[in-house]
């Protein structure tokens, strides 16, 4: 296989400058605001984004090193395979998180239910659209027993 480049289109600024202490999901960040800084060649890009009340973000998770396949996550005290993790270390540190819109100004997006570090690079940006992405009949494995607590566990520094 070949590498794959990708150019940040913009960074992140969040309360989190730390990864330890922090959300672990975005239901644990509900009201958690933040904005989205792109580059302003990118910002003719944002036309009717406003429209949506939730953005899906795409990011470079810079600050990981290293992954490992089988993971302890946040949310669970046994090993899973990465791949059934949400898990920042990972083979291509690619995070997604859904987060609500609150306004879009020239290149600069406000946001809430942040849970990512301040300073991440974005890689891009897409709009949520619940008849296309929101599945809620659909199995959630193992973390179908533990995913409430995301709305209150918080980062260890497991993954730092």
């Amino acid at each position: 296989m070949t590498g794959i480049t990708f150019t940040p289109i913009g960074t992140v600024h969040s309360p989190f400058r730390d990864p330890r202490d922090m959300p672990i999901q975005p239901v644990g960040a509900r009201g958690v605001r933040g904005t989205i800084e792109l580059d302003p060649a990118y910002a003719a890009g944002l036309k009717d984004l406003t429209g949506f009340s939730r953005i899906i973000l795409l990011y470079h998770l810079h600050r990981t090193e290293g992954y490992a396949l089988e993971v302890v996550p946040f949310l669970d005290t046994t090993p899973h395979g990465v791949f059934a993790t949400r898990a920042p270390r990972r083979p291509n540190a690619i995070g997604l998180s859904v987060l609500r819109l609150v306004t879009v100004e020239g290149a600069t997006l406000t946001v809430e239910d942040v849970d990512i570090l301040d300073g991440t690079p974005v890689i891009d940006i897409k709009p949520y659209v619940p008849a296309f992405d929101a599945y809620p009949d659909e199995r959630a494995g193992w973390l179908a027993s533990t995913s409430e607590a995301a709305r209150t566990r918080r980062s260890d520094g497991r993954f730092c």
